[in-house]
């Protein structure tokens, strides 16, 4: 089944601004390039993904995008993340997807082998639709659709509600799956410190881009802090 993965992606100046009493500008642009260099890994590398397209109006992003060789669709209105995730849904669709899974790209602890897992049971268990909550179980962390517009997403605060209204009001077949490698996002402080401490005990070689920043930050525990730097440089 043709899948493509859709990473809706804010400018990075614009991006986590619940952290302004942790991180200054340069370090939340840094923090977030540094997340979604992790998600841009782990969707690259899963077999079941045809392609990666990410939707954003960010330079940068942009640029991080192609060298993981994944597309990029132009985020012409900047009016959110639900907004940006049609758009991909869009240029999904044209390009023949049959099914489209919808990623933030700030869930560096996923894994491509998590993502294959997700995408070949949802097909066996023939979904429409399958979300993926967040840590705290209200939000959605990854949406999987088929075909590609299947729901419309809304995500945002108690997403995975809305998510679950709108798959039974459309009597789609649906689950909610959890993900453990798309429970951690980070919007604010406590999701910061709770990425820091899922990571210290995470395996050494996952989010190796994320924990490199957190250490140059200063935000890391010591272990962290130690398998940033036995890495080197990427």
């Amino acid at each position: 089944m043709r899948t493509l993965a859709v990473l809706p992606v804010k400018r990075f100046g614009a991006a986590k601004q619940r952290l302004v009493g942790r991180l200054a500008p340069a370090g939340r642009a840094a923090l977030g390039e540094a997340m979604l260099a992790d998600v841009l890994a782990a969707s690259s590398a899963a077999a079941g993904l045809e392609s990666v397209v990410v939707v954003s109006a960010e330079p940068l992003v942009a640029d991080r995008a192609r060298s993981a060789r994944a597309e990029v669709v132009p985020d012409a209105h900047e009016t959110g993340q639900s907004p940006a995730a049609l758009a991909g849904i869009e240029h999904a669709r044209a390009a023949g997807a049959e099914r489209v899974l919808l990623l933030p790209g700030d869930t560096p602890l996923v894994t491509a082998h998590e993502l294959d897992a997700l995408l070949a049971r949802s097909q066996t268990d023939g979904l429409a639709a399958a979300i993926v909550p967040d840590r705290h179980g209200t939000g959605t962390n990854g949406l999987l659709l088929s075909p590609p517009d299947a729901l419309w997403p809304s995500f945002g605060p108690e997403s995975r509600a809305r998510h679950v209204a709108a798959a039974r009001a459309a009597a789609l077949p649906w689950t909610v799956r959890p993900t453990p490698g798309l429970a951690h996002d980070v919007d604010t402080p406590d999701d910061l410190d709770a990425l820091v401490d899922a990571l210290a005990t995470a395996p050494p070689d996952r989010a190796r881009h994320t924990r490199r920043a957190l250490a140059e930050l200063g935000l890391a525990g010591a272990g962290v802090a130690l398998v940033a730097s036995a890495e080197g440089p990427s």
